[in-house]
């Protein structure tokens, strides 16, 4: 019975994955999104200006109903929490490196090899997570 029990555990413990989910991205100014996206995203414009009204908004939906900072914190350093940490959104070359339009597409499909989940449709709307991207860029200055 112990022989069954110990080859069973060498058996599950050869079919888990070895490596955490922090190793999916080794380097963590990587993008995201698919190759064949890359270049149309980073073309891609926040249709909304960056006026004190619309941070406003998406500060409230930051803390709010998009749930980011459960995971990003007030503070946008993000949180140190099981599996792979968060985007650390106060890191000077990750914010000078990727565009609006790539967080867009990480906010409508999830980061993947990470726990972000999707947010467009699921808790949020497009325009909201517009005004939540801009609020995301004021964390460049802290």
């Amino acid at each position: 019975m112990f022989a069954k029990i110990f080859w069973l555990g060498i058996l599950v413990s050869l079919a888990l994955p070895t490596t955490s989910a922090k190793a999916f991205h080794k380097d963590i100014y990587q993008p995201r999104v698919p190759e064949p996206l890359l270049e149309e995203l980073q073309d891609m414009d926040n249709p909304f200006a960056p006026t004190p009204e619309n941070i406003e908004d998406g500060r409230k939906i930051f803390l709010g109903k998009g749930y980011c900072v459960l995971c990003h914190g007030k503070n946008g350093k993000g949180l140190e929490i099981p599996g792979h940490k968060p985007r650390d959104f106060t890191d000077a070359k990750w914010q000078e490196i990727r565009t609006d339009g790539e967080m867009m597409w990480i906010l409508k499909n999830g980061s993947p090899g990470t726990s972000m989940p999707v947010r467009i449709g699921k808790v949020i709307n497009e325009e909201e997570g517009w005004k939540a991207i801009l609020f995301i860029r004021t964390f460049a200055s802290e």
